[in-house]
């Protein structure tokens, strides 16, 4: 299985290029937990002892939510899934989760900020896979 946690250069440069929008956007998550975490890449950040991937989960929500915040973004639904109503029968996710930011430049000093990037790697820890999906208002 290939697992999607960070974005790939090309994927970094297609947003980048393709979303010169003015106004917000809203980034989708799609977020399949594991169940024990694995900071192996993260140690400084290891609790110390096992934890779900949920629970760590909520460490990295913690840590990131207030520089959300401070980049005038803000969550506007986060919530379990179950099965799809319409979608694969063998496809499974976790959670969903919005984050509405108010121009894609906001999102980027966010993503990139040394604070966030301090303690991102509890989402690393945290997710077995991931999807994230910017969308935005279409132009009129």
């Amino acid at each position: 299985m290939i697992r999607h946690l960070s974005p790939t250069e090309k994927s970094q440069k297609d947003f980048y290029q393709s979303y010169k929008c003015k106004g917000p956007i809203v980034m989708l998550n799609m977020l399949k937990f594991r169940k024990l975490t694995d900071y192996k890449d993260h140690p400084s950040l290891d609790p110390g002892n096992e934890i779900s991937g949920q629970e760590a989960y909520r460490l990295y929500s913690a840590a990131t939510l207030p520089l959300v915040q401070k980049a005038g973004g803000e969550v506007v639904y986060f919530g379990s899934i179950a099965n799809f109503l319409i979608g694969p029968e063998d496809e499974h996710w976790d959670a969903i989760l919005l984050v509405r930011y108010p121009a894609v430049e906001k999102f980027i000093a966010f993503a990139g900020s040394e604070e966030y990037l301090k303690t991102a790697g509890h989402r690393t820890a945290s997710l077995e896979d991931s999807r994230l999906l910017p969308t935005a208002l279409p132009s009129m």
